[in-house]
């Protein structure tokens, strides 16, 4: 019997997101493919540890429970060979992870399988991948950082924490902001205040979780969406009109204007913070679960960091 996921949230994750697979990747990236398949039979029997975008997954199926039908999917995303993949099922049975689908594609890219398992959602630590995705723009993308040494997740809440420019929202503002500076860039965001922003790679999965919510109904829901932002007066009345015309609702909302953004997630503890530069992502990597968005590969601001 066929089943349609074009009406569930669909999260497709790599192995090396969900799981701790670090040391394994360093034996096939400095050794080979033969010392790798080795080394995983030699370890199956040995639990794999938690990778930085479990908790998110976990807490995720979790909202399956609220409801009559199903709302979210997983699907793990692997490079690895059916065989050498075999310690990560046992992973996903031994945390009694609600995960059914998988896909193991031997050493090729994941990208062209994202649309086969309908994915909304592809957290993975291949560059290459997350850029790929990104440019076909059939699902959000994101690069998973190293997980956070002493992240302790909110039991109560599935917090989910999104920069505004170029993740939500288009990367247009902020390359005015690049190339012309913050005074051309709060006076284009105070002029178009009316003027709804564009949409961004995450602007299809931030109304897919708000639609989530609404089916939940917001009261029982735990399902949190929060913005971090480096916007700040007057250009944060773009942002909350935009999202009030998508119909969307945040439950929360940071404009910091030029302040680290660290402190900050530090008191929201979000499962996972999704942000589109480094110099966010990385001090908060630290610590809370982190993922970085690329640029599409067309995109101007990426032609500025080719010249830069």
């Amino acid at each position: 019997m066929a089943i349609n996921l074009e009406s569930v949230l669909v999260i497709g994750v790599s192995s090396r997101a969900l799981f701790d697979l670090e040391h394994e990747n360093d034996i096939y990236q400095q050794q080979d493919i033969d010392a790798y398949r080795r080394h995983q039979l030699d370890q199956e029997e040995v639990l794999l540890q938690k990778g930085t975008a479990y908790h998110l997954v976990e807490s995720l199926l979790k909202l399956n429970q609220l409801s009559d039908e199903r709302l979210v999917e997983v699907v793990v995303m692997s490079k690895n060979s059916p065989d050498t993949g075999l310690r990560v099922l046992k992973a996903i049975q031994h945390y009694g992870l609600d995960i059914s689908r998988s896909a193991f594609t031997g050493g090729e890219s994941l990208a062209p399988f994202l649309s086969s398992y309908s994915v909304d959602l592809l957290l993975t630590r291949h560059q290459d991948d997350a850029q790929v995705a990104i440019d076909t723009d059939n699902c959000a993308a994101a690069l998973i950082y190293d997980p956070p040494e002493s992240y302790q997740p909110d039991q109560d809440k599935i917090r989910i924490a999104f920069d505004a420019d170029a993740v939500i929202f288009s990367d247009e503002s902020e390359y005015i902001y690049k190339t012309e500076g913050l005074e051309r860039f709060q006076q284009n965001e105070a002029d178009n205040e009316d003027i709804a922003l564009t949409d961004g790679p995450f602007a299809k999965l931030i109304r897919m979780l708000s639609r989530l919510n609404q089916k939940i109904g917001a009261e029982h829901s735990p399902l949190s969406l929060s913005i971090v932002t480096a916007r700040n007066g007057p250009a944060h009345l773009r942002v909350i009109k935009t999202l009030r015309k998508w119909n969307v609702y945040i439950d929360q909302a940071f404009f910091l204007g030029g302040m680290s953004k660290e402190q900050v997630l530090c008191a929201l503890q979000p499962h996972i913070f999704i942000d589109d530069q480094p110099t966010h992502v990385a001090p908060a990597s630290k610590r809370v679960p982190s993922s970085q968005v690329p640029y599409r590969s067309d995109s101007p601001i990426q032609k500025l960091k080719q010249k830069q």
